[in-house]
């Protein structure tokens, strides 16, 4: 079982895919684990890679797609895997295409995990987090029980600058012209499937395993 997860970020599609791994017994792939073993374990492709990211480069498509394809080759992808992170774009979608057919094999599901932007607006900027502990919060679902104050250690809750609803509103642009065109990629290729995104995340799993199972 293939699958990749689509969806904005905040969506939570990196919660569900970590849920379908345990479901299923398949693992997890980022791209930013991918890169982080291979420069920690000094590969060749992580050299390279390694080589973009020290001047804050972004890792070409073609080597981030030699890494996936890399990773998938190992013992643990022998039952399949969930993909969260990449493909982000066309050329890179039509690059994973290409390569998994070279070996005999396709993609069996793209899961979208589709949630409004206000939504998301609302979910990621009500984030706070603790830099001391590294405890995560949410004003509304998952409120401290001292406002501004981590339970877990009493330092003072900051909002991410990555949170705060301007970012969130730019890196939705980003998403929204660069990576919402998957959506319909995946669904010309008749693997697309989507889930409501805005409910709660038992009941986004629970849609997620009636189209798995």
């Amino acid at each position: 079982m293939k699958i990749i997860m689509l969806g904005a970020p905040g969506a939570g599609k990196g919660t569900q895919a970590k849920s379908i791994a345990e479901k299923y017994g398949i693992p997890h792939i980022s791209t930013g684990d991918i890169f982080r073993a291979n420069i920690k374990n000094g590969t060749e492709l992580g050299k390279k890679a390694k080589a973009y990211m020290d001047q804050g480069m972004l890792v070409p498509d073609e080597l981030t797609l030699d890494l996936v394809m890399d990773r998938f080759a190992q013992d643990d992808c022998e039952k399949g895997y969930v993909l969260d992170g990449f493909p982000r774009t066309i050329p890179q979608a039509e690059a994973l295409t290409e390569a998994l057919l070279e070996k005999g094999e396709k993609i069996d599901y793209a899961i979208d995990v589709a949630v409004p932007d206000e939504a998301i607006i609302s979910r990621m900027s009500g984030r706070r987090a603790c830099l001391t502990c590294g405890a995560t919060y949410h004003v509304e679902f998952n409120p401290p029980k001292q406002e501004g104050v981590c339970d877990t250690c009493g330092a003072a809750l900051v909002q991410r600058d990555d949170d705060k609803p301007e970012t969130v509103k730019k890196r939705l642009s980003v998403y929204h012209q660069q990576t919402q065109p998957l959506i319909e990629y995946y669904e010309r290729q008749g693997v697309l499937r989507q889930v409501d995104g805005t409910k709660s995340m038992d009941q986004v799993f629970a849609g997620i395993i009636e189209i798995l199972d």
